[in-house]
């Protein structure tokens, strides 16, 4: 096993090597799902190939909440099931996956009636902590006002009676999906982004691979694999339809935005959940910020740059004020995403009472579809749908071996955190700057600050963005496939939704970067700044309009960094 480095020459590898034999399967879509089925299917023995038709996690997987949870609300609906699989799969991640990704976050849910809340409250996180089997995390407390407001001093006295505080887990999403696509590389999958399946290849009724355009320079050809496996979330109904035939079931999409601001904006030590008329809020630790969410309501247009409205902005900063002894305005909001969750379509009208679990079907002989699920069982999802891809194809194939598989990085993830002094010390940087680098590489460590070793300039903080390193962004390019500013900005950091000037005072500096690792021109490096600054600009204009349909068309105006046509 390697560290399964994405550079530039890895790419041009793995499309010759996609294009060159038949392989067992190809998984479309590098988003938490597919990259799990990649994953899988290597591991089982399988030769595999992953297409991804922009960067990955690109979608839903970088947007979600940045939670890993059992879904607690989903008690209320008896779905114990669910909620029983999350948990198991919460504690997997945070022990044996990804520790180096994953943290624990403690959450305080404010109680407004006494007695019987408490009691109805505490019985629901009861079950949470008994279905986890403790799962390692701290188990819940229920406290009285008087420490409720010890704990988060920005709550209004008169907005609870007491508190409940129980524990769940977070994981910057897009760097676990990627941490998925480049161990499922270091096994010998064949993962190439920026490649769009363009059709699929049949024999008779017989799906026998996928035609693709690599959109980096413009060339098409077929990929031949006994199974397809179609993880497109969102797009699974679009992708289904270059079949020429219609699918067993389809994706809703309902969009959830989230809004980023500064620690100091609410004094707290715990993260909340809050109870909205249709749903819960959650305002959630992030670094030096705070990440509040979600909305939950339908979305029928573009699916890949969702716009949050000004209406969605104002509805959260409602929301999370009613508590707020301080009130958050919009000068107190550095970022704001929005993101599409894959619904399986049901009857209900409300997309918050739309199931989260997932289906594979294989609506096709030869192709396999996986929707539905959420972010936190994206593993049972992916071995599911590799379950069936394995059926069809028939003969011993062994079983899913996942859950004791850890993500690159994890392996000595522990012994480094213990030695962090030590390794500031021989590297010249502050403690606190090791730990973060731990918790963005985890092992992996050794790689950034070899490159820093080398070139002893790319040791300094970004201008206007110093929690990252200059050394990260040439990391992002030459092992994590970054291949455009957008990819570093908003992916690979979070430079973008960290920033009140969403990165625009670091993009020169990290233009020149990445120009030197990818040996731009000037034009490219013009091209690539122009492309970022006017993603920023549309981005900020669709979040002044009043309503999806015109966000959506101000957000359009900025053009795809890659078109995809």
């Amino acid at each position: 096993m390697t560290n399964g480095t994405l550079s530039p020459d890895d790419r041009a590898a793995a499309l010759d090597a996609m294009a060159d034999r038949e392989l067992d399967v190809v998984v479309i879509g590098g988003g938490v799902v597919g990259a799990g089925c990649a994953l899988d299917a290597v591991t089982r023995g399988l030769s595999v190939g992953l297409v991804e038709a922009r960067d990955w996690a690109s979608g839903t997987s970088s947007r979600s909440s940045k939670l890993i949870h059992g879904g607690l609300r989903y008690l209320e609906m008896l779905d114990f099931g669910l909620v029983r699989e999350a948990l198991r799969e919460r504690g997997l991640i945070l022990s044996v996956l990804a520790p180096h990704l994953a943290r624990p976050v403690r959450f305080l849910y404010p109680l407004r009636h006494r007695a019987w809340e408490r009691a109805y409250a505490g019985a629901g996180v009861l079950l949470y902590d008994m279905l986890a089997r403790r799962g390692g995390l701290p188990p819940h407390r229920h406290l009285t006002r008087r420490q409720a407001l010890r704990a988060c001093a920005a709550l209004r006295k008169d907005s609870l009676v007491g508190a409940l505080q129980y524990s769940d887990a977070q994981i910057d999403d897009a760097r676990h999906t990627l941490f998925l696509v480049r161990t499922a590389a270091a096994y010998g999958a064949h993962v190439a982004s920026r490649t769009r399946v363009v059709g699929f290849l049949r024999e008779g009724a017989r799906v026998t691979g996928v035609r693709v355009r690599d959109l980096e320079y413009d060339r098409t050809f077929d990929i031949r694999a006994r199974q397809v496996i179609n993880a497109t979330g969102v797009w699974t109904d679009e992708t289904q339809g270059l079949v020429g035939e219609r699918g067993q079931f389809h994706v809703r999409a309902s969009k959830g935005i989230h809004l980023v601001v500064p620690r100091d904006r609410i004094q707290s030590t715990t993260g909340l959940i809050l109870r909205t008329a249709s749903s819960v809020l959650f305002v959630i630790p992030w670094g030096r910020h705070w990440i509040i969410g979600t909305t939950d309501s339908d979305w029928t247009l573009g699916k890949a740059h969702p716009a949050a409205s000004r209406k969605d902005i104002d509805y959260l900063l409602s929301e999370v004020n009613r508590v707020l002894v301080t009130p958050l305005t919009r000068a107190d909001v550095e970022g704001v995403y929005a993101g599409l969750r894959p619904l399986l379509h049901g009857e209900s009208e409300s997309t918050s009472q739309l199931s989260r679990e997932h289906t594979v079907a294989s609506p096709q002989p030869g192709l396999v579809v996986v929707a539905g699920g959420k972010y936190t069982t994206y593993r049972v999802m992916a071995a599911d749908a590799v379950n069936a891809a394995a059926h069809n194809l028939g003969g011993a194939i062994p079983r899913s071996v996942t859950a004791r598989v850890p993500l690159a990085g994890a392996e000595g993830f522990a012994a480094l955190w213990n030695q962090r002094h030590r390794l500031a010390a021989s590297s010249g940087l502050h403690v606190a700057r090791i730990e973060h680098l731990l918790g963005r590489y985890g092992a992996l460590i050794h790689e950034v600050l070899a490159l820093i070793a080398a070139d002893p300039s790319l040791k300094p903080a970004l201008a206007g963005a110093d929690d990252y390193l200059r050394a990260e962004v040439v990391y992002a390019v030459t092992f994590e496939g970054a291949r455009h500013i957008e990819d570093v900005m908003t992916r690979r950091t979070r430079i973008s939704i960290e920033t009140f000037d969403r990165g625009l005072e670091a993009l020169p500096v990290v233009a020149d970067l990445m120009a030197g690792a990818l040996h731009w021109t000037d034009e490219q490096k013009r091209r690539e700044i122009s492309h970022y600054r006017l993603r920023v600009e549309a981005e900020r204009a669709s979040q002044e309009e009043p309503d999806d349909e015109t966000a959506d068309a101000t957000r359009l105006g900025a053009p795809e960094v890659v078109p995809l046509a």
